[in-house]
């Protein structure tokens, strides 16, 4: 039994994939203020017209009470929408005010449905099936508002049309029965749409998780690529306008690959392309961010520790590509240089900050080249 229920729940309401959980939540709350705000206001015009359209045999409770607490409802409701604060990144408040409109829309219906109910009793029998149809059409809206919070709208849909369903079936009048049918495929139509509407906006944070993964990545190395390294740069430096906290660039160009992708071919070079990136990464940590910026260029992005200084960190990542690559049955040796730019020591801005890497990867260039030259005048 457990199988099958579990079977059917996900088939009807599938779940979120785990890596748009947080994004979806943002997405559907922030619909939710912007809909929720005039569903208030809908309610609330609409209460001086349940209170006017009340059946005159119903308990005064049910005539004036039950619209004027759905009124202060409405009215708490709003101006708390308008205190609440900015949840474009906090998924803690979104989910809260999620899980608040689930609960405090059941309760507004139910008050509406018991309403409906009881003025259906007190209603002359010429006059009962105006309640069904009202209290149908505000369920069905207020579904509609709150389509992005598919168990908060269905839970609505089903404290609104339930009741009166079962009224028009007792009824026992033929056309209260025709209408509690169309009644049942409205319902059932409006669930369906909710459904829908759900999966369509998980599906569209996947695939614009996917796009920007792509965007961001480089497809070689499965690396980042220059434009998310410079993004993570920018954040960085945004940061440290308020708060500023050392970090480091540091730019790697590889000595001596053309030669390696011209005498075993291109496959052959991309693959030692693949085998430096992923020792770039395994040195660097893994709270580093490693980029592959251009043919043989590569970068990292780390946050400085106090006690840790560039060189240690230029010759963490040069020492991880001492050893040989192992490139089909070939063993391939391959140099690399770098240059490294303290924030907020060498620059303040991503340009300068480049620029001061650059500088200092080709001093490094240089000096290894008259290091050869030396060292091949010697052996002379």
């Amino acid at each position: 039994m457990n199988g099958l229920w579990t079977s059917l729940r996900a088939k009807i309401a599938p779940p979120i994939a785990p890596d748009i959980r947080d994004d979806f939540a943002l997405l559907r709350a922030d619909r939710l203020q912007a809909q929720s705000r005039l569903l208030f206001l809908a309610l609330l015009i609409t209460v001086p017209t349940a209170i006017y359209g009340a059946a005159p045999g119903a308990h005064v409770i049910v005539r004036v009470g039950f619209p004027m607490i759905m009124a202060l409802a409405c009215i708490g409701g709003f101006f708390a929408l308008l205190r609440t604060p900015d949840m474009s990144k906090n998924v803690g408040l979104a989910r809260r005010l999620i899980k608040r409109a689930t609960i405090d829309s059941s309760v507004i219906a139910l008050l509406c449905s018991t309403w409906s109910v009881a003025s259906w009793y007190g209603a002359a029998p010429g006059t009962q099936l105006y309640y069904p149809m009202i209290l149908m059409m505000g369920s069905l809206a207020t579904a509609y508002c709150l389509s992005t919070l598919r168990l908060a709208a269905v839970l609505n849909i089903a404290i609104g049309v339930v009741p009166v369903f079962a009224l028009l079936l007792a009824s026992g009048t033929r056309m209260d029965m025709v209408f509690a049918n169309s009644l049942l495929l409205c319902t059932g139509f409006m669930i369906h749409m909710i459904i829908s509407q759900h999966d369509q906006l998980a599906q569209m944070l996947l695939l614009q998780k996917r796009m920007k993964s792509l965007s961001e990545t480089d497809p070689l190395t499965g690396l980042a690529n220059r434009r998310a390294l410079v993004d993570q740069l920018a954040k960085r430096l945004s940061a440290g306008a308020t708060h500023p906290a050392p970090f480091t660039l540091a730019l790697i160009d590889l000595d001596g690959f053309k030669p390696v992708n011209d005498r075993l071919g291109h496959a052959a070079g991309d693959a030692l392309l693949c085998q430096v990136g992923e020792r770039l990464a395994a040195a660097a940590g893994t709270d580093a961010i490693v980029a592959r910026i251009g043919g043989d260029e590569f970068a990292v992005l780390v946050d400085a520790a106090p006690d840790s200084s560039d060189a240690a960190l230029s010759a963490g990542l040069l020492g991880s590509l001492i050893a040989s690559f192992s490139i089909g049955e070939e063993r391939v040796r391959i140099g690399a240089s770098c240059g490294t730019a303290q924030y907020p020591i060498d620059g303040t801005t991503e340009a300068s900050l480049f620029q001061q890497a650059d500088l200092a990867l080709y001093a490094r260039k240089a000096s290894r080249k008259s290091e050869r030259t030396a060292q091949a005048k010697a052996q002379a």
